[in-house]
């Protein structure tokens, strides 16, 4: 498999998804309507998934793409496949509070192996490079040529003060019951998948999730994330979260650096 050619094709398509997004989120309005599950879809959802996915299929006609807006269509598994959150965090966007991403993710054997996380309000932008390895992108975004980068590392804990970050739009009782069972010296709320990518730069600590995730929301920075020397496991049983379920849907559970001391459920 080229990696080289997937870096190259995930950050590309997370960028031009971005600006589609971006300028939807500046105009003056834009048309929110609800799934059959009650979450906001938005245009820019559908705009940023039309380009998105025509690029994968140009360019991984042989390779399975799962997509948000298109999941229902989905019938056949893969062991390998590209899964794709056009637009992570609806309802940051449509609250126009910017912590919303693009979230490109290749995964094998049910294991997300690389991946793409843009934040386009943000102006931050994470991805897997060809070895694996996670850098965090900051600079003008060219969509052709690459800007300046850093290697990311997760930190080093301490676990008497740890740096927590949680939902922005799902921290409830149960999230707070959990993070009570740690000593902790600060704590944050974010929006989508950034919250991954605060812990791969060692911005926190642990995120864990306490809440109904599905597998595009958060493929993307969970590779970002172990590409970072960070881990991801079940809430229950702390094993892997794995990835190619039979309804793409997560159980709830813990992004970390190694190091935290994990509590039981």
């Amino acid at each position: 498999m080229d990696f080289e050619r997937i870096t190259t094709v995930f950050r590309r398509l997370a960028i031009e998804g971005g600006e589609k997004i971006m300028e939807i989120y500046n105009s003056d309005t834009f048309e929110v309507k609800l799934k059959s599950d009650e979450s906001p879809v938005t245009e820019a959802d559908e705009a940023a998934d039309a380009i998105i996915s025509a690029g994968i299929r140009e360019a991984f006609p042989e390779i399975t793409l799962i997509t948000e807006e298109q999941s229902a269509s989905h019938t056949e598994k893969a062991s390998t496949f590209i899964i794709v959150d056009p637009l992570d965090g609806t309802k940051e966007f449509v609250k126009r509070r910017g912590d919303f991403t693009v979230n490109i993710a290749l995964v094998v054997d049910g294991v997300p192996i690389r991946g793409v996380v843009y934040a386009p309000y943000r102006e931050r932008l994470f991805y897997t490079d060809a070895s694996g390895k996670t850098f965090e992108e900051t600079g003008a975004f060219d969509k052709d040529v690459i800007g300046e980068v850093k290697p990311l590392s997760v930190s080093t804990p301490d676990n008497d003060a740890l740096m927590i970050v949680a939902s922005a739009s799902h921290r409830d009782q149960a999230t707070e019951d959990y993070i009570n069972k740690y000593s902790v010296k600060d704590s944050k709320s974010a929006g989508s998948s950034l919250k991954f990518c605060l812990v791969a730069t060692g911005e926190a600590d642990i995120y864990p999730r306490v809440g109904r995730t599905m597998e595009w929301d958060t493929a993307a920075g969970h590779a970002v994330l172990n590409g970072a020397g960070g881990d991801v496991v079940r809430f229950d049983d702390h094993s892997p979260l794995t990835y190619g379920k039979e309804d793409y849907a997560n159980p709830f559970f813990i992004a970390y650096a190694p190091g935290v001391k994990l509590q039981s459920a």
